[in-house]
């Protein structure tokens, strides 16, 4: 009897909780790749160090695991935010991201997906408010599982891919000593990029971001 109490207890917060992030029209930022430590400091998980960044500076809970990854709740000039680490792996992405939208009721301008770009620069920022995947796997899946290409999204250049070289192959190696200075900055800038779109939106961030920006989608 006391544990069915207990399990209402935990279902009545995580409502509350769901109402009250609904309530604040909460924002939804999930930064892509793949977990485990095979893949740490490789080209495809600079969403997931975006992300652990975020969280660093703004994160006001500790992380739970929930909707196949792990979530942090983050306020962000003011806006309560839910920062989301998908741990599906990067093809998979799509069902976590499904899941805390429909969740916490967040409509798909408040979502957005972090992700490597190897058709970029390296170290150059893009952000859209829709459009095609451009390759990239995760955000693909992500956009197939929403229903929508409506998803503003953040790439982060990680090329240009070499002639030659197979991009799956690309993607999943590290970062070379010469390059890792330009990514790391890359990375402050799209932790900068973020909060600029919470707090002030789509246009703002990609006027201050987008500069330099290299043409096509």
């Amino acid at each position: 009897m006391l544990r069915g109490v207990l399990l209402r207890m935990r279902m009545g917060l995580r409502r509350s909780a769901a109402s009250e992030l609904e309530a604040a029209n909460v924002k939804l930022i999930v930064g892509l790749g793949n977990p485990g430590g095979k893949y740490k400091g490789t080209r495809h998980n600079v969403g997931f160090e975006v992300a652990a960044r975020l969280a660093k500076k703004f994160a006001t809970a500790s992380p739970r695991a929930r909707f196949q990854g792990e979530v942090v709740e983050v306020v962000v000039g003011g806006q309560k935010s839910l920062l989301l680490t998908p741990l599906t792996y990067m093809n998979a992405s799509g069902g976590s991201v499904l899941e805390a939208r429909d969740f916490y009721k967040i409509d798909n301008e408040n979502i957005l997906v972090v992700c490597d770009d190897f058709a970029l620069p390296l170290g150059k920022l893009r952000l859209r408010g829709k459009g095609s995947s451009g390759g990239q796997n995760g955000l693909d899946d992500v956009l197939r599982r929403l229903g929508t290409s409506e998803i503003p999204r953040l790439r982060i250049g990680v090329g240009p891919l070499p002639a030659g070289r197979d991009a799956a192959g690309y993607v999943l190696g590290k970062f070379t000593k010469e390059e890792q200075p330009e990514i790391a900055r890359a990375i402050d800038r799209a932790v900068e990029a973020v909060a600029c779109w919470v707090g002030e939106g789509l246009a703002m961030a990609m006027s201050r971001y987008n500069a330099g920006e290299v043409s096509g989608e």
